[in-house]
């Protein structure tokens, strides 16, 4: 016999909030679930894509090392 009063309560209509903002309700365990990135705001998806690379990672790697690099 299965035990009884060991599963968490259903929410079937929880929130997906952002910034406050509600994006969509699925069902979860939770009574809200916060998300910080998502399709809307993420860099990659809306063109604002900034590459922050100040050193190239060969040459991360061979100062890491004390390497000597020539080209």
């Amino acid at each position: 016999m299965p035990k009884a009063d060991i599963h968490p309560q259903w929410f079937p209509q929880t929130p997906i909030l952002c910034d406050g903002k509600p994006l969509c309700f699925i069902g979860s365990t939770r009574r809200e679930l916060q998300i910080d990135i998502w399709l809307g705001n993420h860099p990659f998806y809306n063109d604002t894509t900034v590459m922050i690379d100040s050193e190239g990672r060969v040459e991360k790697f061979m100062k890491k090392y004390q390497l000597d690099y020539t080209d």
